[in-house]
């Protein structure tokens, strides 16, 4: 499979354009890393805090942004277009995710900046979130695929950001709740684990099953889409 850069390049500019025209999404890049940096002047530590902030960035901007990109495009009518295009199918979703991806990492990293979080084993961390990034982008353009409009994806990324931006709180339900046990196998749990052991100076091996199951989950979300986008192609 070959991949035209220059494809590629004109997607990721023509949707950077848009995302700068587009102040209401552009200021969810503000939210986390100003949070950072209020918990941090209040000398907050802790790693549950850090990646409850953390899985709020992923959800506030890999799939917020994403989603909006993608429903944009869909107001616009211009995703058939684009579909129909010279360029492949893994060139416009690489191309239309690949500003969802920088742009999270810069608040990710920004975040932890301002935290002064120091994980302990960088590579691990830094692989876990790389596995968790692709799995929110691929959730936003699942649900820009669903909606219609930027206000309708973002209507829609609420639920997503309650649930794995806040859903670490569910854990201490689970002992009342035996049913919430689920819960702990979301992608947001799963990361926060993962990142609670590497403080631990633990093997990777112990983090393994961990990153599976985060994995498992980018594995159906990325079914799930791609059977929606070559739906709508035929449509």
């Amino acid at each position: 499979m070959t991949f035209s850069l220059k494809r590629i390049k004109a997607i990721f500019v023509k949707d950077y354009k848009d995302f700068s025209r587009n102040l209401g999404v552009s200021i969810s890049l503000f939210v986390v890393p100003f949070l950072a940096a209020f918990y941090s002047r209040m000398g907050v530590e802790s790693i549950e805090l850090y990646y409850m902030l953390f899985n709020l960035g992923l959800a506030m901007v890999a799939t917020l942004v994403q989603s909006c990109l993608i429903a944009e495009e869909k107001e616009k009518n211009t995703l058939r277009g684009l579909m129909l295009s010279p360029a492949s199918t893994a060139e416009i979703l690489l191309g239309k995710s690949l500003l969802s991806f920088l742009l999270t990492v810069f608040v990710i990293g920004i975040s932890a900046f301002f935290l002064g979080y120091v994980p302990k084993n960088i590579w691990i961390i830094a692989i876990s979130m790389f596995i968790s990034i692709i799995f929110y982008i691929g959730l936003g353009t699942l649900l820009g695929l669903y909606t219609n409009s930027v206000m309708e994806a973002s209507v829609a990324v609420t639920p997503v950001m309650i649930v794995f931006g806040f859903g670490s709180f569910i854990k201490g339900f689970i002992d009342t709740y035996p049913a919430l046990k689920i819960v702990t196998y979301l992608p947001n749990i799963q990361l926060q684990e993962i990142a609670l052991k590497v403080e631990k100076s633990v093997s990777f091996g112990d983090i393994v099953l961990h990153l599976f199951v985060i994995i498992v989950w980018v594995v159906i979300i990325s079914v799930f889409t791609m059977f929606v986008y070559r739906k709508r192609m035929v449509d």
